[in-house]
């Protein structure tokens, strides 16, 4: 389910939707917070074009509040299930995860959103599965 070829693997990763042999983000790591949504313009290996259109990653706002929710309502079943915190506690370690995997969140939506719109292309691949 997680190997390369799949959306997932793409999503997760960062990695080109359409060869999946390099990251889409100059910079791998998302908590250097001034370079976490700098992108590669195209793919140096197939030449995809990231971004389709002026501002095509405005939808991933819309995948990031949903993405959040799941972050959210898994620190809240952690919190208040799990260790049996009060409310106060249960508000304080949703609001510390959401800051703390913004950058995270941030990413991942992206990289949904354009996967939405382009899939993998065995083709493409300079390593053939």
């Amino acid at each position: 389910m997680f190997l390369k070829g799949s959306k997932l693997y793409s999503m997760i990763t960062g990695a080109c939707p359409k060869c999946q042999e390099e990251s889409m983000y100059k910079n791998k790591n998302p908590y250097i917070l001034s370079e976490a949504l700098s992108m590669h313009e195209r793919c140096s290996n197939c030449n995809t074009k990231y971004k389709i259109e002026p501002s095509f990653f405005y939808g991933a706002m819309y995948v990031s509040y949903s993405v959040g929710i799941a972050f959210a309502t898994a620190a809240f079943i952690i919190s208040f299930y799990l260790f049996n915190a009060n409310l106060v506690n249960v508000f304080i370690s949703i609001t510390l995860t959401l800051i703390a995997f913004m950058p995270i969140i941030m990413r991942l939506s992206r990289n949904i959103w354009i996967n939405i719109f382009m899939s993998y292309d065995k083709k493409l691949s300079k390593k053939q599965i």
